[in-house]
């Protein structure tokens, strides 16, 4: 079974998708990991979009159980179709920023009091992961997510609410077990 889990940056897609994977005994494979060359800072460079199909595909198709968290909207339309199962997570704005917020604070320490140029892509990328809930929005939205939902080849199961993740994990394999018996 291959599963996609996606939404905002800090709706928890990656630490759904590790459990998840987990919990099902899948390979975890998560886009920030082919979409990103590894730097430091991290998140300074992009993989071009070629490179990193190939690297994402070549992954993909070496297990027949793999669970992938991240956004692959901008990644290709053989995506649309490679996934058994989609799981779609949105929280609050205010709860998915303060994750981020946090995250940030975590990730960066006091980097982002003695670097500008830390402080000032941390500062960027809060401001993009803002826009998420904005309509108007032309970068990664729900907009554009609930868009490619009606592209995609699979089952999607919406989860929208602050859950715990052993929650949403539950629900996702009731979900796709009461599939299986239908």
């Amino acid at each position: 079974m291959k599963i996609l889990v996606f939404g905002a940056s800090g709706a928890g897609t990656t630490t759904l998708g590790r459990a998840l994977a987990e919990r099902l005994g899948s390979q975890h494979l998560d886009a920030d990991d082919y979409y990103w060359e590894v730097s430091d800072p991290p998140f300074q460079h992009k993989v071009p979009l070629e490179r990193r199909n190939t690297l994402l595909r070549r992954d993909f198709l070496a297990t027949d159980r793999v669970v992938v968290s991240g956004s692959l909207v901008s990644w290709g339309e053989e995506w649309r179709a490679a996934f058994d199962w989609a799981v779609f997570l949105w929280i609050p704005a205010e709860v998915r920023m303060e994750r981020l917020r946090r995250r940030e604070r975590e990730r960066y320490g006091s980097r982002l009091e003695e670097e500008v140029a830390v402080a000032a892509q941390s500062a960027a990328f809060l401001a993009w992961a803002s826009r998420y809930d904005d309509p108007a929005f032309e970068g990664r939205s729900i907009r554009l997510h609930r868009e490619w939902m009606n592209l995609l080849n699979c089952p999607i199961l919406c989860i929208e609410g602050d859950y715990r993740t052993d929650q949403q994990v539950e629900r996702v394999c009731k979900k796709i077990a009461q599939d299986k018996l239908a």
